[in-house]
């Protein structure tokens, strides 16, 4: 799961939904978004509201369904165009949910299966909790099986299983659509700031209602269900599916997917399909439904480092042998400059320059830096020194260690000079940027950066190009649709700051990608506590009924040769 701003707006002096301010518009801007859109207010949108980065608008343009502000993944001549689907291309949303009065029989049971399969502490990234991996793909194959998926398989892959089903009765003139989600979880620590144990689900009160608190309730079983809940929905009130469907749901999504693309690859026969569906996205706030259309890219890697075969007596061998407390720090300082910049040799050299008129754009927007600092719970802000903080966290590429191990960390103290340690280290890539490439620079740096007699390794743990759907897409107007029918509003366009293996879907499969997610930008993904608001939930059930009966209206037909 990936994270994003989260601002507060104000449209002709009304506050937004979101909770946390970080971009308020003017009494002008207000009004130039709920009156009618008029001839150049395009331009005075891009020039006050985005940027480089600022990948959607307050609300929607009356008559239109979702804005779209590039990021500068796919930058054309003007970026920042607004791309619409006009009311007559989305079509009518009127009536109830398919699925309403079914759900309303089986929530007591939907979320008992829920639990149970949270229950199960799949966390990929740890060895010791590989069969709890295995033990997750198995619930994930009772759940397709019990919603009536048939040629439920586990499939094996170097790491974690994946799992498989499908369901192919519509025919050959209705879509094939392949449902993308993951059963393994993230890591739970620091497990003392969880209000309750991470894998014993509760259901609490919360700022939006009821909602479901354990590892992995929104990241991403609780998605996962509601997909195949769907299915069982529409089976159980019409007998049969509007189009093919097809899941694969990953086991090695939360240590970035290292052997995706060759299972991709190997099954590509089975996964054929002519539009993929991800359930693994968030949503701008309960009331603001949003649809995501891209993604950044991403790699990462460990580094570990050996000084001496065993640990030795401080006092008997400190100041004359290697510390590796001490070469960690150093290569870990040694990343970044004395200006924010990272400090790999030609890191930046693919990066994509922005043009005059989106750095201006960028410079216009309206943005209170405190406001969002206050957001992120930080007692500072900092980065590449010269860049605003949109520049930062929209249009530069960056470098987080996410962990460091080494040495004695428990109680008291322990008087020893360490044999081992290391380090992981992310990278988020922006346009032009490849991992294969960041990976050939970074090897060479660790080695070059380590004192001689010190052994090294890098590991590359997995790494994904950047993706975006075109919003153009009949598929997208058939999400925004679905989604409008359940939210009672239009949804807007949004891209996300995070990475994962869409972009090898849409390539290794050539197809177009959806994203139907509902988890909210506060949900506590990859954190102590996080949650699933169940009202998101259920509503994630119901649009994924209607998007199946929207895409069986198009028809294949309608959906191939779109791309």
């Amino acid at each position: 799961m990936r994270a994003r701003v989260a601002p507060r707006w104000r449209l002709g002096g009304e506050p937004g939904c979101s909770a946390v301010a970080a971009l308020d518009l003017t009494e002008e801007d207000g009004g130039l978004l709920d009156r009618p859109a008029g001839p150049g207010d395009d331009a005075l949108l891009v020039r006050r509201l985005v940027g480089a980065g600022r990948d959607r608008l307050p609300q929607p343009v009356e008559g239109h369904v979702g804005q779209f502000l590039g990021d500068g993944l796919q930058p054309g001549p003007h970026l920042f165009d607004v791309v619409r689907h006009t009311a007559s291309s989305v079509g009518a949303v009127d009536g109830a949910p398919r699925l309403a009065g079914w759900v309303e029989g089986e929530r007591e049971r939907i979320l008992d299966d829920l639990f149970q399969w949270l229950r199960v502490p799949s966390i990929s990234a740890q060895p010791d909790h590989a069969a709890d991996v295995r033990r997750s793909a198995e619930v994930t194959a009772d759940l397709l099986r019990g919603a009536g998926l048939r040629n439920v398989e586990i499939l094996e892959t170097g790491g974690g299983p994946s799992v498989y089903g499908d369901l192919l009765g519509a025919g050959p003139d209705a879509p094939t659509a392949l449902v993308y989600g993951h059963h393994d979880v993230q890591p739970v620590d620091p497990l003392d700031e969880w209000h309750s144990p991470p894998f014993e689900p509760v259901v609490a009160d919360g700022p939006y209602g009821p909602e479901c608190r354990a590892r992995g309730a929104i990241d991403d079983k609780g998605q996962v269900l509601f997909q195949i809940e769907a299915v069982r929905g529409l089976l159980a009130t019409g007998g049969r599916l509007p189009v093919n469907l097809k899941f694969l749901v990953e086991g090695e999504e939360e240590i970035g997917s290292p052997h995706f693309e060759a299972l991709l690859v190997r099954e590509r026969e089975r996964l054929a399909c002519d539009v993929t569906v991800v359930s693994d996205t968030d949503m701008w706030a309960p009331d603001v439904p949003s649809v995501c259309v891209g993604m950044r890219g991403m790699v990462g890697f460990e580094v570990h480092v050996r000084t001496a075969a065993a640990d030795l007596h401080s006092g008997l061998f400190g100041g004359a042998v290697p510390n590796p407390a001490h070469v960690v720090a150093r290569l870990v300082a040694a990343l970044h400059d004395a200006d924010g910049r990272v400090a790999i040799p030609g890191f930046y050299d693919d990066v994509r320059p922005l043009t005059a008129a989106e750095e201006t754009s960028l410079a216009t927007i309206p943005v209170d830096e405190e406001a969002w600092r206050r957001m992120a719970g930080a007692g500072r802000l900092e980065g590449e020194a010269g860049r605003s903080l949109l520049e930062r966290i929209w249009t530069r590429p960056t470098c987080d260690v996410v962990g460091i191990g080494v040495g004695y960390t428990g109680e008291g103290i322990k008087t020893i000079v360490p044999a081992q340690g290391g380090c992981k280290v992310t990278f988020r890539l922006v346009a032009d940027q490849t991992p294969a490439r960041v990976a050939e620079l970074f090897e060479p740096w660790v080695r070059a950066a380590v004192p001689e007699g010190v052994e090294v390794t890098v590991t590359l743990e997995g790494g994904f190009l950047p993706a975006l759907t075109p919003v153009e897409h009949p598929a997208v107007a058939a999400l925004c649709r679905a989604v409008a029918r359940v939210w009672g509003k239009e949804p807007l366009f949004t891209r996300i700051g995070g990475s994962g293996p869409e972009e090898t879907l849409g390539r290794v499969l050539d197809v177009p990608v959806l994203y139907l997610g509902v988890a909210l930008p506060d949900d506590r993904f990859h954190a102590p506590n996080e949650r699933m608001v169940l009202g998101q939930f259920w509503k994630g059930l119901l649009a994924a009924g209607e998007l199946w009966t929207e895409l069986g209206a198009l028809g294949r037909a309608g959906i191939v040769g779109h791309g």
